[in-house]
């Protein structure tokens, strides 16, 4: 999942060489994902009133209903 996250975010941005996304698992087996893009970059992942963020996390979402697993994503500068 963590590779989806990259992918799509790096089809969004300018700057697709400054896309980092980390990982972090805690002890329910529930993933947070944290999302890091170039400054000038952080409104076209997040978009109008929040859409592109929400679908993001719609898709990710759906992606892991196969592993039962909820998963968070959280968008830094």
């Amino acid at each position: 999942m963590k590779d989806l996250v990259l992918v799509i975010a790096k089809a969004l941005v300018d700057h697709p060489n400054d896309v980092r996304v980390s990982e972090k698992e805690d002890g329910r087996g529930n993933l947070a994902f944290s999302l890091s893009v170039h400054p000038s970059d952080v409104g076209k992942v997040i978009g109008k009133q929040g859409r592109i963020a929400k679908a993001l996390r719609t898709v990710v979402s759906s992606a892991a209903v196969k592993t039962g697993r909820r998963v968070t994503i959280d968008i830094d500068s």
